[in-house]
């Protein structure tokens, strides 16, 4: 049995999915969408014993629910659990291919993408000028409806707009500066829904729960770094290790470090939201917290194959 579980927030993208299945002539019960909260909808999948392979996307809780779940029946289950994923800008970067990139990761969706690069680490030497740029950019960003010509919209509900603002108090408390942003929209038309402003934290040190935590909205933190191993050891240091982005000229330091940064893709002067640069076909998955497994390519296709041997003694 095939079945995927629409995320109760947002079940659309499935639901529309079943339907071009439908309409490509893919028999009914092949594939089957099933909607609901997932105390409810979500807990029968890995609860049920006719579900052979399980792949999940949410939260580090969720997941280890899940993967109890799963374990009672010995199910396989491939996990992705969000990131807080950095952005390494090294003395030699080009600012004006990073700047608008690491603005548009971070309001990309509102935020709202496991893959959002969230931490900015900067060499101290150039932090001030980025900081400006940064800022500067943030404050053009449009923001507005779906229907409407802008660069984000609105958080998808309530309670995410209530998180993402209870972390931007949680940043303020633990002494960050905020440089743009900050607050929830006002004003037409944004009282019709849940706008927060893409948020720029300053002065923000490692150990901060806005450093440390997946907010999962459009707020950017600043860290700055002395030396190569400094960066390294700021980047690694969250549970998370989902994406990474390194924006330098020399590309001999690029592979240096990314073999060092624990991330499952790592992109150099590009975004690398969906696999590095976007690549189609790059396998997507994470390190520590941020899961097990990969998800697109061929492999991940193969993945969700068994392997079977049959020995004939034929004489």
């Amino acid at each position: 049995m095939d079945a995927v579980a629409a995320g109760e927030g947002a079940p659309l993208t499935a639901l529309y999915l079943a339907r071009l299945a439908q309409e490509a002539g893919i028999p009914p019960g092949v594939l089957n969408v099933v909607t609901g909260c997932g105390a409810e909808a979500g807990a029968a999948l890995p609860a049920h014993p006719g579900i052979r392979k399980m792949t999940f996307t949410g939260s580090p809780p969720t997941g280890t629910a899940v993967m109890e779940a799963c374990a009672r029946n010995l199910t396989p289950l491939q996990l992705e659990l969000g990131g807080k994923s950095p952005q390494i800008v090294l003395l030699d970067a080009d600012l004006t291919k990073a700047v608008p990139a690491i603005v548009r990761s971070i309001v990309m969706n509102s935020g709202q993408v496991c893959a959002a690069g969230s931490r900015v680490l900067v060499h101290s030497s150039l932090h001030d000028r980025l900081v400006s740029e940064v800022a500067d950019a943030f404050r053009v960003v449009r923001v507005g409806l779906w229907d409407q010509s802008v660069d984000m919209g609105p958080l998808i509900n309530a309670r995410q707009e209530k998180r993402v603002l209870d972390y931007l108090a949680i940043g303020r408390e633990e002494g960050a500066e905020v440089v743009v942003g900050g607050g929830k929209l006002t004003g037409e038309p944004y009282d019709g829904g849940y706008f927060v402003a893409p948020t720029l934290f300053d002065r923000v040190t490692p150990g901060m729960r806005i450093t440390q935590e997946e907010i999962f909205g459009p707020v950017l933190s600043v860290l700055t770094y002395e030396d190569e191993e400094e960066a390294v050891a700021i980047a690694n240091g969250t549970r998370y290790g989902l994406t990474a982005t390194l924006w330098t000229q020399d590309v001999g330091r690029a592979v240096r470090l990314a073999r060092r940064v624990q991330a499952g893709q790592v992109a150099v002067n590009t975004l690398g939201d969906g696999g590095p640069a976007g690549a189609i076909g790059a396998p997507f998955g994470g390190y520590k917290h941020s899961g097990f497994g990969r998800s697109m390519g061929p492999d991940y296709l193969e993945d969700w194959t068994q392997v079977k041997t049959v020995v004939i003694n034929a004489a």
